[in-house]
């Protein structure tokens, strides 16, 4: 799962950064209104976006409102030091799905992010099944054969990607831009490491990767 972070604020950014990178999200960052909407009119795929409406250049409501004109769906969560009822309504108004005041808890932000992960699976199923693997998509949790399967955050963010695409071809170049943030520098010979890894779990539970030679990997549907 990949997030944008919009926050002028760098002290409170890296906190949230680095927490959500600790529970193995994917996060970018941007400082001001004009690179959030940049960001979000770019190649990347986001699958929420935490926003500060206190933004430079461009208010937060400006981005929230340009990016429901545009049919967006991508849920919205807003930060911001204004707490008054009218503020929380401009907000909600404008399209965002919910709503935090500064200053906030960590561990709040963790659970706002996890509840807007189910209302954005809605329709769909938060537990996945495929053969004897099991994957909890908002509590990030995997078992193989009724057992915990212990894998890094890398290798839980891929085995995501590949249960929500199985049986679909999934390009090298797909998964980094699913796994990996601005900056990051992911060779194509670190992408197969990590599927060697994750292949190498996942294996005696009878789930396969397949290679497909000089295009990318696929997840075998089970017998």
């Amino acid at each position: 799962m990949r997030i944008l972070v919009a926050e002028d604020d760098a002290v409170l950014a890296d906190g949230v950064t680095h927490t959500l990178r600790q529970s193995g999200y994917a996060v970018d960052w941007v400082k001001n209104g004009a690179e959030a909407d940049s960001a979000l009119a770019g190649a990347d795929e986001f699958d929420l976006l935490i926003l500060d409406l206190g933004l430079p250049k461009k208010s937060g409501l400006d981005v929230l409102r340009r990016l429901r004109t545009g049919d967006s769906r991508l849920p919205v969560l807003i930060l911001t030091a204004l707490d008054g009822v009218g503020d929380r309504v401009r907000g909600l108004d404008a399209g965002a799905d919910d709503y935090l005041a500064k200053p906030f808890d960590l561990a709040e932000l963790e659970a706002r992010v996890r509840a807007l992960t189910r209302r954005g699976m809605a329709g769909s199923p938060t537990l996945l099944h495929h053969g004897a693997l099991k994957y909890d998509q908002v509590g990030r949790i995997a078992s193989l054969n009724g057992a915990p399967l212990e894998l890094s955050a890398r290798e839980l963010s891929l085995l995501e990607v590949f249960l929500q695409r199985a049986g679909r071809l999934v390009s090298k170049d797909q998964l980094v831009s699913h796994l990996c943030e601005w900056g990051e520098e992911v060779s194509p010979n670190a992408i197969e490491v990590y599927v060697h890894r994750l292949r190498k779990k996942l294996e005696p539970g009878g789930v396969r990767i397949v290679t497909v030679r000089g295009i990318g990997y696929s997840l075998e549907k089970p017998l």
